[in-house]
């Protein structure tokens, strides 16, 4: 089968030798059709902070976990071949053609659905919702969302659907906060060229957020959202930080008295099955994210597109098509 594997820091290729796994009892064989690059992959491609350590090459699929397809092999009862759906390798290495999926990483697309590739956005908007079930309700809340990629954009329609007063977004990429308007926000701030407090200070009235979401995986990202909050304010660290440690305004934490939410982890898995619910009557505004899609032989094009965004607009759920 095909795999990607990654050889050293931004050098990547596609293989074709790679052996097709068997599933064992409980598991599932899909043939995958769409892998989705998450912001998660980004370091993990460039070498920065923690993986600089790692050892290359990677296994070959390393990383990947947003896949769609169709089973082809099934020990798990209740799971017919035949069946699409949206799976998460049981290894983590999801960059590949063939992986093995057990029940809790699994969840079933309708059924005569050509156009299958909107539902890869079901694996993150399922981390979504996994995080907001963390919280208080949002209902008259007012938000902020630091960063536009693909998870700040979805954290957007979810937080405007959930009865949020208000959504900020946040980021230094004009093109970016174009589509943070367009998933649901109702105002935006370009840091690159304003004092991102003082403008949230302004939108609300002195009265600052609620609760503020970090989806941009920096520091810097991390002590904004921060600063962004009431007293009693309720942060949520979302991005997979880059390094083991690293800086954040303890202090100011401290006389806030802010709520600190995390979550990260397989506990999204149980999400999956609303999440793919939601996206197949929710899909006109869901897929638009999901672009571009490209060939599988683009992967190399693809993983230094989605490291480097300010230069590449429009570029958001890259999706690589088998």
């Amino acid at each position: 089968m095909r795999g990607i594997l990654f050889e050293a820091p931004r050098r990547i290729r596609v293989v074709d030798d790679v052996p097709v796994p068997e599933p064992d009892d409980g598991e599932v064989l899909v043939r995958c059709t769409h892998v989705g690059l998450c912001g998660s992959n980004t370091p993990q491609y460039t070498g920065e902070g923690r993986w600089a350590h790692s050892r290359w090459p990677g296994p070959v699929g390393w990383g990947g976990h947003e896949n769609v397809g169709v089973i082809v092999k099934s020990r798990l009862p209740g799971w017919a071949e035949g069946t699409p759906v949206l799976a998460q390798s049981k290894d983590y290495n999801g960059f590949v053609e063939f992986i093995v999926a057990r029940h809790e990483s699994l969840a079933r697309l309708p059924a005569g659905v050509e156009d299958v590739a909107p539902f890869i956005v079901a694996q993150p908007l399922a981390t979504v919702l996994r995080a907001l079930s963390k919280m208080e309700p949002v209902i008259n809340r007012r938000c902020a969302v630091v960063g536009q990629g693909p998870i700040g954009l979805l954290f957007n329609w979810v937080l405007q659907r959930s009865g949020a007063r208000q959504v900020i977004a946040l980021d230094r990429m004009a093109w970016r906060l174009d589509w943070g308007r367009r998933m649901g926000a109702s105002a935006t701030v370009d840091v690159s060229h304003r004092d991102a407090v003082e403008a949230v200070r302004e939108l609300t009235g002195g009265e600052m957020v609620d609760v503020a979401i970090e989806a941009a995986d920096t520091p810097e990202a991390l002590a904004l959202a921060a600063q962004l909050l009431r007293r009693e304010g309720c942060l949520c660290p979302f991005g997979v930080p880059r390094h083991e440690s690293q800086e954040f305004p303890w202090l100011h934490a401290l006389h806030r008295e802010l709520r600190v939410v995390t979550s990260h982890g397989p506990g999204c898995m149980k999400f999956f099955q609303v999440a793919v619910d939601t996206v197949a009557t929710q899909r006109a505004d869901l897929a638009q994210i999901v672009t571009p899609r490209l060939p599988w032989d683009k992967a190399p094009e693809a993983f230094a597109m989605y490291a480097d965004p300010a230069n590449h607009p429009g570029s958001l759920k890259i999706v690589l098509e088998l």
